[in-house]
Order: structure tokens, then sequence, then C-alpha cells
């Protein structure tokens, strides 16, 4: 079986006449652009596919062109990390049932492929490899869009079949999927810099600067940031056609969402299900050809993704990885958010597991080099210097593993983060982790800031995600608030870090893997009632009953800590002294900042314990961010 962490890219367009075999080359150079702009997600191998189509009559030689009609062309890009049956299952793939013949490019990970291939048993096909790719286009084949709902995974794949090309994005969301669509094109990519490839010119507009300062670093599920870049939806598929007069059609179809529905199982039973649940998808998420290693804080997450995964092993040879920042003994500051260093609790896991442990440290140097790497790796900025240390370290766990499971995403399905728990915060009528914009703004000039609905954007985008959310009949204000602050984590702040993951981990050639994020945990732990989420006041309680059997009491009931940050001064004061030659050098930074207020913000002290973003983005993080803003806007020349 292989599995596929990769990059896909490609087009549907009418634009370029297919009457001429010029244009074929023309749009093949396009697809090697694309093809090596998302390179990074998969050095291990690529391919192009190029085809003609005419009044669903296909054609893919390029001698067969008609003289002087009009018609299309489909282009698909592929790059691969190769984790399983490493030297077959090629891509882009072609494959036949019935005279019915389509293609496929993807990018994923599909855990129930046993499952799959038994539904396909009785329909006579021969496969010609061990992979998760043919299984898919084989189930489209003989079960068409059906299927999707199926598939039990982290994938974005699009499918050529009669002239139709089919655009897929899993249940949460893991993976990313962006398009582009106009009169006569439409251009996807697992990231914008493939879109761009082709020739689509970056740019941005009063709703990209409300997302990047209003929301960011999340963003709106949908909404690329740039300026007609959209995203697939999670649970979504798209189906890109022609009408009579060549217009290139788009319908977007939903294959699966999130229901509220009554939750019948009492606690120890809601116990065992979600320890089933758990269990099931790490194993499923074990399978590799190669070592599989785990990051490991310490925390109960980790922690447990790693005493599952080392109890599973056959050698119980666990490579783990904790991170921390060079001098955070000496210069760790305990908050309301952060109350304690991972390191003491790492050790007490590692010797409970017996792992092979690697510390790994960042230093402040190796943070800032990495403040626009991580822009180009998301192409946005993005979690400043959360994320650029967690792209330094998963380039450096890449140079010893190339597969990894993580523990994100518990927090946001189990109720880990304090806006869970604390009324004040839960009870805002706004996005709890980012309640205040007034420390977003701090740096803008007020006349730019003016001209922008800030707050009418942000609040439009947190009523339309409350009226999205799915809710039972009878339920009361209080079961409300919190399947409404289930939904809001669920929908924007998990997003966030699953795109941090994602982009982190593919720019390094490292696989992340996140059991957590199984839709059938999602489905489940959605209609469990809060009383159970927060049984007898612990926090976590359900992860914790399932955390008895693997972990010590010491793990087990430790603090919620988040993702290590630095707390060294002179980090501070380096991008201090960054942002000042960053604006004075780049005249496009200096629409926008007001260079008074930046001084004055870099000479006053920073509250670390009261962030604008989560729990982690306070003072030096807001510098951070501008600098990642201005080199966006060097970078595609906004």
């Amino acid at each position: 079986m292989e599995f596929f962490m990769c990059g896909i890219a490609g087009f549907f367009q009418t634009k370029y006449n297919i009457s001429n075999e010029q244009t074929y080359y023309f749009l093949k150079n396009k697809l090697e652009k694309m093809k090596n702009a998302i390179k990074h997600r998969g050095p291990d191998d690529d391919d192009i596919y190029l085809s003609g189509f005419l009044n669903n009559n296909g054609f893919s030689d390029k001698t067969e062109f008609p003289n002087n009609i009009i018609g299309g062309f489909v282009g698909f890009a592929h790059s691969r990390l190769s984790i399983r049956d490493i030297k077959g299952g090629h891509q882009p793939m072609t494959r036949a049932y019935k005279n019915h013949k389509a293609t496929i490019v993807y990018n994923g990970e599909i855990y129930n492929t046993d499952y799959l291939r038994k539904m396909l048993s009785s329909f006579n096909i021969s496969f010609e490899t061990t992979g998760d790719t043919e299984i898919i286009l084989y189930c489209y084949l003989v079960f068409g869009t059906d299927i999707f709902k199926e598939l039990n995974g982290i994938f974005s794949f699009v499918i050529y079949d009669n002239d139709t090309a089919i655009v897929v994005r899993d249940h949460i969301g893991v993976k990313p999927l962006f398009y582009y669509h106009n009169n006569r094109e439409f251009v996807f990519s697992s990231e914008p810099k493939g879109i761009f490839a082709y020739g689509i010119k970056p740019m941005i507009n009063s709703d990209s600067w409300c997302e990047i300062i209003g929301l960011g670093p999340a963003h709106t599920l949908g909404n690329g940031v740039f300026k007609d870049i959209k995203e697939v939806l999670p649970g979504h598929y798209l189906t890109v056609t022609t009408d009579y007069h060549h217009n290139v059609k788009v319908k977007d179809l939903c294959y699966w969402k999130l229901k509220a529905k009554p939750h019948i199982d009492d606690y120890n039973t809601t116990v065992d299900k979600c320890s089933y649940l758990i269990t099931d998808s790490i194993q499923k998420q074990m399978v590799s050809d190669i070592p599989i290693c785990t990051f490991l804080s310490g925390g109960l997450d980790s922690s447990l993704v790693s005493a599952i995964v080392q109890d599973n092993l056959p050698d119980k040879n666990l490579n783990t990885y904790s991170f921390d920042f060079v001098d955070n003994d000496i210069n760790f500051k305990s908050n309301a958010f952060q109350i304690s260093r991972d390191k003491p609790f790492v050790d007490i896991m590692v010797n409970h597991i017996n792992s092979k442990h690697k510390y790994l440290e960042c230093n402040n140097s190796n943070q800032i080099d990495c403040l626009f790497k991580a822009v180009d790796a998301r192409d946005i900025p993005n979690m400043a210097d959360v994320e650029s240390s967690m792209l330094y370290f998963c380039n450096l766990v890449s140079k010893e593993c190339r597969v990894t499971l993580t523990g994100e995403c518990a927090d946001e399905i189990f109720g880990g983060y304090p806006w869970f728990h604390r009324k004040e915060m839960y009870m805002q009528n706004t996005f709890p982790w980012s309640y205040d914009l007034s420390p977003r703004i701090v740096l803008f000039k007020d006349d730019f800031i003016n001209s922008l609905p800030l707050k009418e954007y942000v609040d439009d985008a947190y009523k339309t995600s409350i009226n999205q959310c799915p809710h039972t009949d009878g339920e009361t204000i209080t079961e409300y608030n919190h399947r409404k602050i289930s939904w809001l984590n669920i929908r924007w702040f998990m997003m966030t870090l699953l795109n941090r993951m994602d982009r982190c981990s593919m720019y390094s050639g490292l696989e992340a893997r996140v059991p957590f994020a199984d839709y059938r945990i999602l489905e489940y732990v959605f209609n469990v009632p809060w009383e159970y989420k927060c049984y007898n006041n612990q926090v976590k309680s359900l992860l914790v009953e399932c955390g008895k059997k693997y972990l010590p009491p010491e793990i087990l009931y430790r603090k919620k800590s988040p993702y290590p940050k630095t707390y060294d001064p002179t980090y501070e004061k380096l991008l201090g002294t960054m942002v000042i030659e960053e604006y004075k050098s780049n005249n496009k930074l200096q629409k926008y900042i007001d260079y008074n207020k930046l001084i004055k913000f870099i000479n006053s002290p920073k509250d670390y314990g009261k962030p604008w973003y989560g729990q982690l983005m306070a003072g030096p993080q807001m510098l951070a961010y501008v600098l990642q803003i201005s080199y966006m806007l060097r970078k595609y020349n906004l």
C-alpha cells in the first residue's frame, strides 16, 4: 500500500484553443512551472498529465488536434513524498472500468483502504498497485461520487472524467486545496503559489486586509485571502464543466457535514467508545514502510498518542521529539496561559514508555531566519514565530524521520482551551481567542485602518459561523453555548493549527499525521454533552479516562500548556531592530504602518499574558507578524 503526502496542481480551461500543437507545449510549460512551485511537498517523484477535450469526445494524443475548432485542455501536475509502495503508484494515474476511463491526481492518505478494497472485490478488477490512489479511482469508477463520504483519511484530489473535473477535499480539511475560477479557466493547487505559477497574478484587496488584520492568522473557510483565490470547503467537492458557450462552470456540492443529534450513551459507554475510536485511529495511522516517530510535549494529547504508538510497535523502538528554546530554562515566565515548561513532563513520559528521545532547541537566529520561510510555506502571514519555530523543528525531524504522529486537534475536539471553561471568554459575542481588535491595529496608520470595514467584517464572519452551527431541538442556553464554542473551535482555531502543521511539515519533506482529526471522532464527540467532556470539573475528562491505561498521573492531570515559545528578551530586541530596518527599506510597508506608533510599541514593555491571538501571540509576535506582512508585500509585489 502506498500513501502519498504530496502536492497537486492543475487546470481545466477553454481559454487557449486546442487547434494547434503550439498551445499544447505552451500549457505543458505552465504545468511544469506549477509542479515546480509545489515540489517541496513531494521531492521523491513527479509528473504531469495534459489532455485536450472537445464536445465530450476527448483526445489525449497531441497529433489528434482538429483545425480551427474550439475546445479546451485539462492538466494535472503531481509531486510525491513516498511513504509506502515507494516504487509503485506513479501519478497522475489513469484507469478504466467497463470502458469508463478517468484520471486522478491525489494528495493524502486513506486509512480504510482494506475496507474499500473489499467493496471492490466483486467487480472483477485487476489492481496494478497496492495503493490507495488506485483504490480511490476504482471506487469512483464503480460507485461514483457517493464514495467520497466513505473515505476515512486526509486527502485532496481531482479526477478528470469525460470532460468533467471533480475536485474533492477531505471531511475536516486536513489537506489543503485552493482554486481560481473565471469564465474560461479553473486553476487549482495544494497551495496558492501553484496557482500563481500558472500565471494568475497575486493581488490583495480590502477583504484580504480584513482577513490578515482582523482574523489572522486564522482565515475564513473557503477564503484564500488573495483576491479571487478560494479554497474547497472541507467535506465538499466541486464539479467543473463547460457549457454550450464553452464557459467553465463550477458547482459546489457537500458530501459530508457535522450534524447535531441527541447523545444517548451514558458516561462509561462514552468513555469506551472514545477509547476505541482514538486507539483505532492511531493504529490505522501507524502504517508505513519507513520508520515513524511522534512529537512528544509531555502534555496529555501527544503523550497519549506516543504511548499508544509505542504499545503497538512490534520492536518497541519509538523515536520521540520535543521542542523548546535555547535558555528557556532561564527566561521562562509562567503566566495564565503557559503555567510550566514541557521538559520535566517530557522526561517523565520518555522514562515511562522507554522511547528513544531527542530534545530539539531553537535559538533566536533559527527562529528569525524561518519567519520569512514560513511565509514561503504558507504564502500569507501566519502564526509568526509560533509557525517559524515549528518549521525549523520539522526540518530537523525530517533529516532523521519522514513520518510523525502528533497530538494536534485534541484540545479543539475535547475542550482543552481556557475559552471552553471561562465564561467571560466563551460568552464573548465574537471569537474568544481573539476578542479584542485593539492590539491588532496598534501599529497601523489610522487612515488605513479607518478605510477598512474591520469590525463589521469580523462580526459578520462570527455571526455567519454561529448561524451555521448545528443544534438540536430543546437544547438549553448552556448546552447551546458549549456546542457553539466547540463549533467555532472546529471551524476556525483547529483549521489554523492544521494549516500550520501541513505547511510546516510538507515544506520540510515531513509527513505529519493527526489521528485526533478522524471524522469519526469528531462526529461522536461533537454531540457528547459538556458535563461528560468536563466530568467532575476535570478538563478533557474523556481523554483523561482514555489515558489511564497508558499514562502516569503526572501526565494525566497536568494543566493544559500550549506549544512552547521563547521568553528571551534578546529575541524581542532583535525583532524591534528588524522591523525598523524593514520599515525603512520597504516603501510598501510604509503605506500601512505608522512609524511613531512602531517606535512607541518597541520601547514599551510587553504583556506576555495577554495574547492578541490564541494563547501565544502577544507583543513580540505582533512585531514578527508585521515582518511577515512586509515580506508578503515584497515577495508578491503587492
